[in-house]
């Protein structure tokens, strides 16, 4: 065991090698044979493509899927800021705890409106890297 790596993990990403991206390493015993001792073999259980492995399409519907739920995230909780804001009129007696809760919910709302934005943003990335990884060229009037 001293001559060679030692690996820990279950999963490794090959950065090296363009068209493995992901391997599993897994260690076992073997106890028959006259070696004995530990093993180590490595299975590669995903392909990349494109260029130097890298699935844009696949990177850029993920933005488009996280974007969504940014979306969806701050469209709840705008919704629950307006029920507290409502609960808070109704029951003055815990108003204090309602606006509040309101006021927390208003923050979350902007804090998905800007994850949502900053997906699109990356998804405009991930779209424009494809197009100059494919051989299309922008050309900018402005």
């Amino acid at each position: 065991m001293a001559e060679g790596k030692q690996h820990h993990h279950l999963f490794h990403h090959k950065k090296d090698d363009g068209d493995a991206a992901y391997s599993e390493t897994a260690t076992t015993y073997a106890s028959g044979g006259p070696q004995g001792g530990y093993t180590e073999t490595t299975v590669v259980t995903g392909v990349g493509s494109g260029t130097g492995g890298v699935d844009y399409r696949k990177e850029e519907k993920h933005h488009r899927h996280l974007e969504e739920l940014g979306e969806l995230g701050a469209a709840a909780a705008g919704a629950y800021a307006v029920h507290e804001k409502h609960r808070s009129e109704k029951d003055p007696e815990h108003a204090r705890k309602h606006r509040v809760e309101e006021e927390i919910a208003a923050a979350v709302a902007v804090g998905g409106g800007g994850y949502a934005l900053y997906e699109h943003h990356e998804k405009k990335e991930t779209k424009r890297e494809d197009e100059e990884a494919h051989g299309k060229k922008h050309h900018h009037l402005f």
